[in-house]
């Protein structure tokens, strides 16, 4: 249990003078304003499991022809369709990203050995290879199969794992927060009780958790690590991250007719993973007799 107590008695100063500065390499440092009386200073750390609340993958469409300019022609016409069926989606919940690469195939000869090699020069190119990248970024998970299904019916010539991710909410950070200080409630009122002390009020409330890791007595400031595992909370239901909570909720357009149906025929499952989110607080309390 990461609560440490800490028993200091008032040294005799001046009521007015100022705490110098404490020195790297000092013998003796002052004790914070804090240490001034017995005090608890308690650590609460706790962590929870949402769903990833984001995801992203790419495919790619070639073409090859003769003149580069019917090549990336010929690229780009592959994806229009798609692009358009994806952006009726709604921007709240589909971002597209389209970007082209283009690279010459040269004529070709056989070495003695009986392996191909490109003559790579400038009047020996024969045609044109141009791929058309398109980036799907999904914003909201519940189009996530809906998208990559209607990408997979435009038939590219390969398409990039899923990768998920984890975009948390101002709500859920402020409750992971607020479940942190909770925690070092607990753990302070149970190390009290266990040393025969009573909680009194708190002195510092310190939600990045600093305070509790600064160890006066080795040096200040030096700070330590590590300590007891952090505690498990669920999550509210109403809180379960999701895309964004600020999107219109309205059904999206359907896409172009054609690429629907096949799509259609399309059976993908896309479970995102649970995502780790964790949060500490830093209480110190004073500590009763």
């Amino acid at each position: 249990m990461k609560v440490a107590i800490w028993l200091a008695a008032l040294v005799a100063a001046p009521a007015l003078a100022q705490v110098p500065p404490a020195e790297l390499g000092q013998r003796f440092v002052p004790a914070p304003w804090w240490m001034r009386e017995p005090v608890v200073a308690s650590l609460g750390e706790v962590r929870t499991e949402v769903p990833a609340n984001r995801a992203a993958f790419s495919a790619n469409f070639g073409a090859v022809e003769r003149d580069v300019a019917a090549a990336s022609n010929a690229a780009a016409k592959k994806v229009r369709e798609l692009d358009q069926s994806l952006r009726a989606l709604g921007p709240e919940r589909v971002r597209l990203t389209t970007t082209f690469q283009t690279r010459p195939l040269y004529d070709q000869y056989r070495q003695k050995d009986g392996s191909l090699v490109d003559n790579q020069r400038a009047d020996k190119i024969e045609s044109y290879e141009v791929t058309a990248v398109l980036q799907v970024a999904v914003r909201d998970i519940a189009v996530l199969e809906r998208a990559y299904r209607t990408v997979v019916a435009a038939k590219p010539t390969s398409i990039a794992p899923v990768n998920f991710s984890l975009e948390p909410d101002n709500a859920i950070k402020t409750w992971l927060q607020v479940e942190a200080a909770k925690d070092a409630a607990r753990r302070a009122r149970l190390s009290a009780e266990a040393s025969g002390g009573r909680l009194g009020a708190p002195k510092i409330v310190d939600p990045s958790g600093g305070v509790c890791t600064t160890q006066v007595f080795a040096g200040w400031p030096s700070y330590v690590g590590g300590g007891s595992p952090p505690t498990d909370v669920a999550a509210p239901n109403d809180m379960v991250v999701t895309a964004s909570r600020t999107m219109s909720m309205a059904a999206p357009a359907p896409p172009a007719p054609s690429l629907d149906k096949m799509a259609e025929s399309v059976q993908v499952t896309l479970q995102p993973p649970l995502e780790q989110l964790q949060a500490s607080a830093c209480v110190v309390y004073a500590l009763l007799p």
